[in-house]
């Protein structure tokens, strides 16, 4: 089947640059496959807990283990977040089947392979998932029983920068059959008298088994008076620097994230790359962060638990990298009265220590007995008295 019009349906994405665009040869361009790594790993590395509604973690609910340790006997639940969002990265959604218990307990999370999930949606909007089954067969699960995180309107940013990834991956490719012929632009190969076609034909395909590849620069030996007239070239064509800086660009408005965070560093200064950092956290990481919350919340707490709890990821950890910030951050807090002495130490991944729940700001008041008044002076007695 050659027709352009079923080509998404195998997941490959014609380009204009003639460069088919699938998740696989996606992944074979750097500036993707860096974002798309930096992105999921990022996300699966956040800790996911389940907390009360009074904020306090809450380590015996059954979700709780399912977020923050592991998803099953063999997949932690860091592993499977990671490849769910790499599945929405690249193909626009990512999937986890529920198994629950006889009561209708979440237990395990599977993962599923995007391919093998399609969703429907009835009358209402409602969605299930038709499941193709390895024994032959589909199935349908309702979506309480399905983990499902997607990119914005199911549609991966290769889909939208498949254009800019083709043009990527055939720059590469002529760039790679530059530097084979040994980075050396072809000629022109002057004959005194008029050639057939076949005759064209051998002397090409001669001269390119004795000077191009990895022969390129040995000695020629021209006879009948034939003479080899080399093509100029400009070094800046040789490198393509420019296009390929744009292409990286490009890949990373699709993405959302900074050229400087895919070390394209041409145009970064120290303040721009540090700003970079926090844009990360703040306009690319939090919005995958809540899509998890939400797709945690919808099949693992049912509606009534959700006013009693709820499940958070935890960004902390992402500016952890800052000491003096986040020492800085601690200080304001104690002497606010927000935190106590063990909240920080529990921030530090630090023990608790005794009395150290007090909010007391430590740097206004001291736990030492106050000092005693000192004596007054007696006055001196005069010579008369």
């Amino acid at each position: 089947m050659n027709s352009p019009e079923a080509f998404p349906l195998f997941g490959v994405l014609p380009s204009r640059s003639g460069a088919a665009v699938t998740a696989s040869s996606a992944m074979r361009v750097p500036a993707v496959r860096r974002a798309v790594s930096l992105i999921s790993e990022a996300v699966a590395t956040l800790p996911f807990k389940v907390y009360t509604d009074g904020k306090e973690a809450a380590k015996d609910h059954r979700a709780y283990s399912l977020t923050h340790r592991w998803a099953n006997d063999w997949t932690s639940a860091e592993a499977l977040r990671e490849q769910i969002t790499v599945d929405a990265l690249l193909t626009g959604n990512g999937y986890a089947q529920v198994i629950r218990n006889g009561d209708g307990e979440p237990v395990e999370l599977h993962y599923m392979a995007p391919s093998a999930v399609s969703v429907e949606h009835d009358d209402y909007n409602e969605p299930s998932y038709r499941v193709s089954l390895k024994a032959g067969g589909t199935a349908v699960l309702p979506y309480r029983d399905v983990l499902h995180v997607q990119a914005i309107g199911g549609v991966s940013p290769i889909a939208h920068a498949r254009e800019a990834i083709g043009l990527t991956l055939a720059a590469e490719q002529h760039l790679t059959g530059f530097f084979k012929n040994g980075g050396r632009p072809s000629g022109v190969i002057e004959h005194p008298n008029k050639l057939d076609a076949d005759a064209m034909a051998k002397l090409s395909a001669s001269w390119f088994k004795s000077h191009g590849g990895e022969q390129s620069g040995s000695t020629a030996i021209l006879d009948e008076g034939m003479a080899f007239k080399e093509i100029a070239t400009k070094m800046a064509d040789a490198e393509f620097s420019e296009v390929r800086r744009e292409q990286v660009r490009e890949i990373a408005r699709a993405f959302n994230v900074a050229p400087a965070i895919l070390f394209e560093t041409s145009k970064a200064t120290w303040s721009n790359f540090e700003q970079s950092q926090r844009d990360f956290l703040t306009g690319t990481l939090r919005p995958w962060v809540a899509r998890w919350q939400a797709a945690y919340t919808r099949v693992l707490l049912t509606p009534e638990e959700r006013g009693s709890f709820y499940i958070e990821g935890v960004v902390d950890d992402l500016l952890a990298v800052d000491h003096a910030a986040r020492a800085t951050a601690y200080s304001q807090y104690r002497g606010m009265g927000v935190m106590t002495a063990n909240e920080v130490r529990a921030g530090l991944n630090l023990t608790p220590l005794d009395g150290g729940d007090d909010l007391t700001n430590p740097y206004i008041t001291t736990n030492a007995a106050p000092a005693p008044a000192p004596a007054k002076a007696q006055p001196e007695k005069q010579p008369n008295e």
